[in-house]
Formats: structure tokens, sequence, C-alpha cells
């Protein structure tokens, strides 16, 4: 059983989907990329998640995130139940959905955790940067469905933080203050983001976005 931490490298993948063969590292191209898991096709919690997903499909396009489900069913099941979300979400599932009945991906990605259940993934969410290494790993319970607005709020800030030398603070959003790297001197820091650096301590000093 693989274990993924951060900033190993995803593993790729060549499987079945809603939309036909998909290659992982192909279909990313350059772009940055989210993977989730569903339990299973058919199921409430997910059905309103994947209706969710495609209403925020144009958001991750703004942010050069593309999006990829898998669910441990196969295409044809994959098909039907799309039917059934964008029936009762009002939407159209606008991403590919991995068919993974053989849970190839699903232990590949270590989503199937057996104190929860044997059968079912757990709701396992990868961040994947441009050159293929894991930023975020989320693990929910099968009971509860994901806060796509805290998902969009964690791309904001690991794509800032790659190209600028911040970290975001609690409950940060687009736009609000960050706070400088520890590692550079106030003065340094001072040159770095013409826009001001807010000493609060000597180890917690605040500047503006810089993309702001």
């Amino acid at each position: 059983m693989a274990t993924i931490r951060l900033g190993d490298i995803a593993p790729d993948f060549t499987a079945d989907s809603s939309m036909g063969t998909i290659n992982l590292y192909d279909y990313l191209g350059d772009s940055w990329g989210i993977l989730f898991s569903h339990p299973a096709d058919f199921t409430p919690v997910c059905t309103t998640e994947l209706g969710t997903a495609a209403k925020f499909k144009e958001e991750f396009d703004k942010r050069n995130v593309k999006m990829l489900a898998l669910s441990v069913d196969g295409a044809d099941s994959h098909a039907e139940w799309i039917k059934d979300i964008n029936e009762v979400q009002q939407t159209t599932v606008n991403f590919p959905i991995i068919a993974d009945d053989d849970k190839k991906v699903s232990d590949l990605y270590d989503m199937i955790h057996p104190n929860a259940d044997n059968n079912l993934t757990v709701r396992s969410v990868f961040i994947i940067a441009p050159d293929k290494t894991v930023k975020l790993i989320l693990t929910y319970p099968a009971s509860t469905g994901r806060n796509f607005y805290e998902l969009l709020r964690v791309i904001d800030s690991l794509q800032l933080t790659a190209y600028h030398k911040v970290a975001t603070p609690a409950n940060w959003e687009s736009g609000e203050d960050v706070v400088v790297s520890p590692a550079i001197p106030t003065d340094e820091a001072r040159e770095i983001f013409p826009k001001g650096v807010d000493e609060v301590k000597p180890y917690l000093r605040m500047t503006p976005d810089p993309t702001a």
C-alpha cells in the first residue's frame, strides 16, 4: 500500500473514465491539478459534491487547475450517475470521473482506509503542482462533504506562496495581508516588499498581498 506525503511526486496512472481513457500526467500537462475521491456512485453526499464541483469549475479554470474525480465503480455506472447529478444539482458535470472498479488508483493513492471501510474510499483530496509534486492532502470521512470554498482558498495560498516568500495566516482570503517568511531578515523584507512590512513581533511580520 502506497503512502503519499507532501512533496512526493504524485504517482502517474492510466485509467478509464467518464470521458474516456485518462493518463494523469498527460491530462494535467503544465497545469495544477486536483484529484478527489468519492466512496461510491449513487451516494447522496457525493452527488452534492460532484454537482458543486461542476459549478466551481470556472473558478478552478481561472487558477489553471484541472479537476479529476474518482469513484470505485465503472465508467458505465458513472455515465448513469452523472445523469442524476446533472438533474438534481441543476448543472453539467464537466470534468472526468475516473473508473476505479479494480481499486488500482485508490490503492496507489491510499484512498481506502480499512478501519473506516474495507471497500469504500474516504473523501481524499490531492492538490498537485505543475511539477507533479503533491502540495496538499486532505482526508475527510465518507460521511462529511467537502467545502469547495476552502479548496479554492488553499489553492490561492499554495499558488501565492509558491512564487513569493510569504505564508498565509489563519482564515486568510486572497487579497488580505500575508506573513513574511521567517527566513527573511526584516531589513531584507522591507526591500523585497515595497508595500511595507509591519513587524508585529520579530518572528511575525505582515505585508500586503504582493499580488493584490
